[in-house]
């Protein structure tokens, strides 16, 4: 890691710790200027964390998704825009202390858990087009359903304070359980198709590189383990009704196989697609 990238890397990571917390003093005081200020701050660590990835893609000579460093940065990045553009468009500033420290915790994760940030020489099976765009489709679908994640968790302790008829600062600074439960499911519809995209894309990329487009690899495994929570999720919804605790545990048990699915793979489970 050159120290140009050194920099811009913790710059991102100081400003997405500087927002989350900024986000929670603006929830727990309906404080403007705070929330005004968090989205700078947020902006700011957007940019260091897209330009953390530019210059990676300019030293590597390819696009930054050949270990998990990479794909952290790039993850940490996709939730983060997600977010940012959630913002602007609904306008709920208090949506940024659920949803920002999710992104911190994936950035941060390289250092957490030791992870080396030096820059590899790409192996043979990562030189496919197939891969970039495998990759590219993930960075948005799970950024989706990181937010649709952070969301279900403000539902439940909205839906928690109504029923306990909390007349706090939390519980007229959330939006409704209503709201929330419907912005989570538009969310996991944008998300769907991507992952689906996911899958097909990461198929055709193992035809290329190991003769054959599904081998069951624990990766593989969970992807679709993780495409099967979600199907079952929209269906429900749509076929069941379902809304409320039953959609927003479902989209946490959703995101936990997103995550089991990036941090258990590479980290416990031996396979084609452990690069760490």
């Amino acid at each position: 890691m050159s120290n140009n990238e050194y920099l811009l890397f913790y710059t991102a990571v100081a400003c997405y710790a500087g927002a989350s917390i900024l986000y929670l003093g603006y929830l727990l005081s309906r404080n403007s200027l705070l929330g005004d200020i968090a989205t700078g701050v947020t902006i700011v660590g957007l940019i260091a964390n897209t330009a953390t990835l530019g210059l990676r893609m300019y030293i590597a000579g390819h696009a930054p998704f050949s270990n998990m460093y990479e794909y952290s940065t790039s993850f940490a990045w996709g939730i983060i825009l997600i977010y940012l553009f959630a913002e602007f468009k609904y306008k709920y500033k208090v949506m940024g202390a659920f949803v920002v420290p999710v992104g911190l915790l994936l950035i941060a994760s390289t250092d957490m858990l030791g992870i080396s940030k030096e820059t590899r020489p790409l192996m043979p099976d990562l030189q496919s087009n197939w891969l970039t765009a495998h990759v590219v489709v993930a960075i948005f679908a799970y950024g989706a359903y990181a937010f649709s994640f952070g969301l279900a968790i403000m539902y439940f302790i909205k839906d928690s304070l109504v029923k306990s008829r909390s007349r706090g600062i939390l519980n007229e600074h959330l939006p409704s359980a209503e709201l929330l439960d419907e912005l989570s499911y538009r969310f996991i519809v944008f998300a769907f198709p991507l992952m689906s995209l996911v899958i097909i894309t990461g198929a055709i990329w193992a035809e290329f590189a190991w003769g054959r487009y599904w081998s069951w690899d624990p990766k593989e495994t969970w992807s679709l383990i993780t495409w099967l929570v979600y199907s079952a999720y929209l269906h429900a919804r749509l076929t069941y009704g379902w809304k409320g605790h039953k959609a927003a545990a479902l989209a946490i048990i959703g995101f936990a196989t997103v995550l089991f699915t990036y941090f258990g793979v590479n980290m416990v489970l031996p396979g084609l697609h452990s690069y760490a």
